[in-house]
């Protein structure tokens, strides 16, 4: 692998992992693909979270190109917890200050990091595809992104947009992450 793309799903009607994205989601999804049709990547992978609004979002490009879309449950949004929280923000932003913090029936910050840094691992090693595309969810794509020393919080996860785009590639033997997608 030499270069990763990190995409967060466009807008969805909710957060069930069967929910749809929304009319506007359906319009980013589609402004997703000409981005990256017009960019000079030459995506070879798509691996995306099962849930629909990710594989939706980025099928309008992986059609285009005929590319398959690989499920893959790593990718999937971390779990606060079983049950409905009426403070899941303030529960978030403490996993973010505690990586080790969950709730009973959740996943602490280590542990989804853990999860998706097996998948990352295998990619590293993948020598059959140059840029290979990643298609996640918000919480996740943050502690995604602290793998790769990008100093990110509760703070930075709200400005992460519906969707956005991160380009991870290697320079001089470190990974350096960059915000690619423009509003």
């Amino acid at each position: 692998m030499d270069k990763l793309i990190l995409v967060r799903h466009s807008a969805a009607e909710g957060q069930h992992e069967d929910s749809p994205l929304s009319k506007s989601g359906v319009r980013q999804s589609q402004a997703l693909a000409t981005f990256l049709d017009h960019s000079s990547y030459k995506i070879d992978r798509i691996i995306s979270s099962p849930f629909l609004r990710a594989t939706e979002t980025i099928k309008p490009y992986a059609e285009n190109k005929g590319i398959e879309i690989e499920p893959d449950a790593r990718l999937e949004e971390r779990i606060l917890s079983r049950e409905p929280l009426d403070d899941w923000e303030e529960t978030l932003e403490d996993s973010f200050l505690d990586p080790e913090f969950k709730i009973c029936g959740g996943e602490s910050s280590n542990e989804a990091k853990q999860r998706v840094a097996s998948l990352l691992q295998e990619l590293e090693n993948d020598a059959d595809h140059d840029t290979t595309l990643l298609v996640t969810h918000g919480n996740l794509l943050a502690l995604m992104l602290q793998l790769f020393n990008v100093e990110i919080g509760f703070k930075e996860w709200k400005q992460i947009s519906n969707p956005d785009a991160y380009l991870v590639q290697k320079q001089g033997g470190d990974y350096i992450a960059e915000r690619i997608w423009e509003d």
